[in-house]
């Protein structure tokens, strides 16, 4: 219906055939004939020719009025796509562990709306099973997290690595013989642990104490007893709980020794009582991902977001 909408638009500019042709760089036969097939498809006359300059029927009128509108859907359209590409309008969902969504992410994302305002953010926060539902679902654009997502139905790019640690109630006895291993603050602030001179602690030193540890399921605890097995035990677990942060805070009540990751150790206080090991083990490291649906297309909006928070995170790693 609207296939030489520019044509016509340009001959009822115009109000003439021979001017529009010249406008257009085609030849006036050739315009001419072109509205003609427009007015046989539509079954109706555009333009009255029997007065000069040209005049629109009562149905070119109705016509060219819709040829304005579709024009203003597709500026409309083209201005949005432009503002995406440029950053100034758009939107993003994102799914995340709690440690992200509380510790990491909100400075970060405060940063990525003082440079880009007009972009809005959603942050949406779980345990790996309800973000990945969330992701399936497409009710996320993508997931920042640890878990073990099917390669199959999702991709994955690296964002960051951290490791976990252990944290332990100085006033257990027992352990006084791997105190000197604990991590001093220093080393904390600048993840001196990483450093292959660094020395970490055989789990075994701690088969006897109690712990604190996440529900089945959860990669931290996944991993947690697993380096329990490769150290010969299995943990005596005191209490299970959801979320790293809790687990956290009821160590430093002397309840238990837990597995913290070396991201919530730095966004959390530190406690006098509370010694923090490097573990002796290849699995107490881990990298963080972005997920993202399989051949999802990531907008430019995903894409800058990606960049950014990435970059951030690469310039915490230096300081």
């Amino acid at each position: 219906m609207f296939r030489y909408k520019n044509y016509v638009y340009e001959v009822y500019k115009e109000r003439s055939i021979s001017k529009a042709a010249a406008n257009l760089y085609i030849s006036q036969p050739s315009l001419s004939a072109r509205i003609i097939k427009v007015e046989e498809e539509l079954g109706m006359p555009i333009f009255d020719r029997s007065t000069s300059p040209l005049r629109l029927t009562e149905f070119g009128k109705i016509y060219i009025k819709a040829i304005e509108d579709v024009r203003a859907i597709e500026k409309s359209v083209e201005g949005f796509v432009n503002d995406m590409n440029t950053l100034h309008a758009g939107e993003l969902s994102v799914g995340s562990s709690n440690i992200y969504a509380a510790y990491t992410l909100p400075p970060i994302i405060a940063k990525f709306k003082e440079k880009y305002p007009d972009i809005k953010i959603t942050l949406i926060d779980g345990n790996s099973d309800m973000i990945e539902s969330l992701l399936s679902a497409n009710k996320v654009d993508m997931v920042i997290g640890n878990g073990s997502y099917d390669s199959a139905l999702y991709d994955r790019e690296i964002y960051s690595e951290e490791t976990i640690l252990l944290a332990v109630p100085k006033a257990f006895t027992g352990c006084e013989s791997v105190l000197k291993y604990a991590l001093d603050e220093e080393c904390i602030r600048t993840k001196g642990y990483k450093s292959a001179d660094c020395p970490a602690v055989q789990l075994s030193a701690f088969k006897d104490i109690p712990f604190i540890m996440l529900k089945p399921n959860n990669d931290t605890r996944v991993r947690g007893d697993k380096m329990c097995r490769e150290a010969g035990f299995r943990p005596k677990i005191a209490l299970e709980v959801h979320q790293q942060a809790t687990a956290y805070m009821i160590a430093t009540t002397n309840m238990g020794a837990t597995f913290i990751s070396d991201t919530l150790v730095h966004k959390m206080p530190s406690f006098e009582n509370m010694a923090y090991y490097k573990i002796d083990s290849a699995i107490s490291d881990r990298d963080i991902y972005f997920y993202f649906k399989k051949n999802k297309y990531k907008t430019r909006v995903m894409q800058e977001f990606m960049r950014f928070i990435s970059n951030e995170a690469a310039q915490g790693d230096e300081k």
